[in-house]
């Protein structure tokens, strides 16, 4: 049955809070490098900015597929943290290092060959050659980036997020002087535009490894898990049961994430304004992500513990306390950012026929906050009792046939009976909306299904 009390909400509420308020602030602080990217090299030309689009969309779907995988750790080692068998997590980690052994060299061949992506966006040869400088440039940070996702991975199972927000803080703090130097020139370097950005980034890609290895390394809270108490040949029966949650987790986030990098690439067609226009928009609703974002991993976290702990009930309670609170905070969110549209798009200081162009899009980012809300947080909890499978289904068939095939009839006025409205940029973003009420739907009804049946053959413990 469905497990869900409001007098609970008092309860859960504080403890989600507690681990996605760091959370937050952490991926805050990445996210706020795109919009230095976006904003800094908008001021430097629109060639720049259009390369920076097609970029960064590509490397992000790569990047969040690869990583998608190694995720895999939070749950599996959620459980073992709640269980108290914590040696056994050190080894898990060793295990997932392995993997992103494999991950980072398969991540490194895309970015340096990926000129068949690139074409896909029909773009001119001086703006296609500063987007494939800039995806060469991040291949050189992917390892540290790969390695550092093990890092993240661990902290949030063993509910220790504020040390990757710390961090991560200090990368933004070094994010805006490095963007200066390598974007604009000075100190005898000359100005790079848009790759720059991506200079910055590897730089600062590495020192969070270092930061955080260093915390990892002699801080004594780490000591029972015995990270480093011994090498560890590759074993493969762990390298597996990663790879077998971890893949399809990497492919839900590759299906995601390319819905928005195609959807960047098929509005290129349509102009350098319209793709300046729609990147800034999907910034903005990347940054309004986050917050669902951070608390549907917090929400993993403690549903994993629970588990772990051989609370199968307390684990639904916590689910859906989190599907309530993100929700109804979603709903706020999506009606606050329609009203202050313009401030908002004023932050990013567009030409005129960018901002112009902009302002209908802030419709769809309201009005699909409650969906999204919906969707990741069930997703998350998913994975919380290792169902990735099912999820990665729902997403392929509403994301890219509903969202993706759906914005393309749209956009492009294929059947020739589109409104005026719904054209150009306006039918992506509509289709990608009720993508994700799609996925939310079947993705809560897989859940309550799941946690049932969990219930079922796993007798709580009584506290």
């Amino acid at each position: 049955m469905l497990h869900f009390k409001w007098s609970r909400l008092r309860e859960d509420i504080p403890s989600l809070l507690k681990l996605a308020g760091p959370l937050l602030v952490g991926q805050l602080a990445v996210i706020a490098f795109g919009v230095l990217d976006t904003a800094m090299t908008a001021r430097y030309s629109a060639d720049d900015l259009t390369a920076l689009a097609m970029a960064s969309a590509i490397f992000i779907s790569i990047y969040v597929g690869l990583t998608g995988v190694v995720s895999a750790l939070a749950p599996i080692a959620g459980p073992l943290f709640g269980a108290k068998r914590f040696s056994e997590i050190g080894e898990e980690v060793r295990q997932a290092t392995w993997l992103v052994v494999g991950l980072t060299i398969l991540g490194c061949l895309i970015l340096l060959n990926a000129d068949h992506l690139l074409a896909i966006a029909k773009m001119n040869s001086v703006i296609e050659d500063k987007a494939k400088l800039y995806l060469n440039i991040l291949a050189i940070g992917l390892p540290a980036n790969m390695a550092m996702r093990v890092l993240m991975a661990l902290h949030n199972a063993v509910s220790r997020p504020t040390v990757i927000t710390v961090v991560q803080i200090i990368g933004l703090a070094l994010k805006l002087p490095l963007n200066l130097l390598f974007i604009y020139g000075g100190l005898g370097i000359e100005g790079m535009g848009g790759p720059g950005c991506a200079v910055a980034t590897v730089i600062i890609n590495w020192l969070w490894l270092l930061m955080t290895l260093g915390f990892v390394l002699f801080d004594r809270f780490y000591r029972p898990f015995k990270i480093f108490s011994h090498f560890s040949l590759p074993d493969w029966h762990r390298i597996w049961t990663l790879l077998k949650l971890g893949t399809p987790i990497g492919f839900s986030y590759l299906i995601e994430v390319t819905s928005f990098t195609f959807m960047s690439l098929f509005i290129a067609r349509l102009g350098t304004t319209a793709l300046a226009g729609h990147q800034i928009v999907a910034n903005m609703g990347t940054v309004i992500y986050m917050v669902p974002l951070s608390l549907s991993i917090a929400t993993m976290t403690l549903v994993s513990q629970s588990i772990g702990a051989n609370k199968p009930e307390r684990a639904e309670e916590i689910g859906w306390s989190s599907v309530f609170f993100t929700t109804a905070l979603c709903i706020t969110i999506g009606i606050a950012v329609w009203i202050f549209r313009v401030q908002l798009l004023d932050l990013y200081d567009p030409p005129e026929e960018v901002k112009a162009f902009s302002i209908p899009l802030f419709l769809f980012i309201a009005f699909y906050q409650v969906f999204d809300a919906l969707q990741v947080a069930a997703a998350f909890i998913l994975r919380a009792y290792r169902i990735a499978f099912w999820p990665m289904v729902i997403y392929a068939g509403s994301l890219w046939g509903v969202g993706l095939g759906g914005g393309y009839l749209l956009g492009f006025n294929v059947l020739g009976n589109t409104p005026t409205f719904l054209q150009g940029a306006n039918g992506f973003w509509a289709s990608n909306s009720l993508s994700l009420a799609l996925a939310a739907c079947f993705l809560l009804y897989l859940f309550r299904r799941v946690a049932e049946h969990y219930e079922s053959t796993h007798p709580p413990i009584e506290a």
